[in-house]
């Protein structure tokens, strides 16, 4: 398997955005496939100048956002912009779809349903061809589309997963960086794909984790906590998961109760030290270098295409150097010579 790599990252409110240009030219360089601009109005700096000013400075990185909803901007806002940033890039721009958790709840909205999403989907795919459709109570036509953008769908529950199997073009798989965890999770996006009488090649699978390297565990595990608790926030809700993962459900209960929203990901959050260290290890890959490139070898064992790191806050570009200079090149040597 080619391994391919992905970036997920946000912009901060105390961030100059023209910074963007620059990370993203450094992404682009390294060889990283995609960049994926996290959606959150009230939190970070707005996601469509981010991507716009990405797509001006790559050439070669898929673009898209990681991930919107059909809640805080209306269909027809989203598609027509994704369409803006697929000509700025020259045709590389994704739209990355969700029921949304941040961005809906921060503006008192209530994240879609499953009925929502696959609606949705089939709506953008109209969008797309550029042709009037009936849509919304109207004859709509989005006159400035010429393509079909691929549509991933963000998804780490059972019924989430099965849709991103039957109508998607891709998933952002969320949830762990644990291996068992999410082998649990891609036989749902399987069962999708054998409903929908869909190849699996059809469907490209994006495993966003997050991972802190250090030979002091206990400093890594606070570095990844604000993550680790973001997590956990969102399994509060979850009616299943694997057996294994019930012990966590404490936590889950009082992450979602002292989480909040402004501060999401932030590493000064003081929601950050909710969760356990077992559980912060099941979420990311933290320690030193030789246990991190073990596990990320484990989680290339699985049926995925590719790996996104969340790149956090707190000296990004020597995150991103460290990740392309020394953690991926161990992790192919490693596969080189052990076979």
């Amino acid at each position: 398997m080619t391994q391919r790599y992905g970036i997920s990252l946000g912009v901060s409110p105390r961030e100059p955005l023209i910074r963007t240009s620059e990370l993203a030219r450094a992404i682009d360089e390294s060889g990283f496939e995609v960049l994926w601009y996290i959606d959150f109005q009230l939190g970070m700096k707005d996601v469509y100048a981010a991507m716009n000013l990405a797509a001006l400075s790559t050439k070669t990185a898929l673009i898209g956002a990681g991930v919107t909803n059909l809640v805080t901007r209306h269909p027809t806002v989203t598609a027509n912009a994704t369409v803006a940033l697929d000509e700025l890039s020259g045709g590389r721009a994704l739209l990355g779809l969700g029921a949304g958790w941040s961005a809906v709840l921060g503006a008192g909205g209530r994240p879609s349903r499953l009925g929502d999403l696959r609606s949705g989907v089939e709506e953008f795919r109209k969008l797309f061809t550029g042709e009037a459709h009936e849509l919304y109570g109207a004859r709509a036509r989005l006159a400035t589309a010429t393509r079909q953008i691929p549509i991933y769908l963000a998804a780490s529950q059972p019924a989430m997963l099965r849709l991103a199997g039957e109508v998607c073009d891709g998933v952002v798989l969320m949830g762990a960086a644990d291996p068992d965890f999410c082998s649990w999770q891609i036989e749902f996006i399987h069962e999708g794909l054998a409903a929908a009488h869909r190849d699996r090649k059809e469907l490209t699978i994006d495993l966003f984790i997050t991972m802190s390297v250090g030979d002091d565990e206990t400093g890594a595990i606070e570095d990844i906590r604000a993550w680790a608790t973001s997590q956990a926030a969102t399994f509060y809700p979850w009616k299943r998961m694997p057996p294994a993962w019930e012990r966590f459900r404490p936590e889950f209960a009082r992450a979602a109760e002292a989480y909040k929203l402004v501060d999401h990901l932030s590493l000064q959050a003081r929601h950050r030290q909710i969760v356990s260290n077992d559980f912060a290890r099941s979420v990311a890959l933290v320690g030193d270098l030789d246990t991190c490139v073990s596990r990320l070898r484990r989680l290339w064992r699985l049926d995925i295409d590719r790996i996104t790191f969340a790149l956090l806050s707190g000296g990004r570009e020597q995150r991103l150097a460290h990740l392309s200079n020394t953690v991926i090149p161990a992790v192919r040597a490693r596969e080189e010579t052990d076979g």
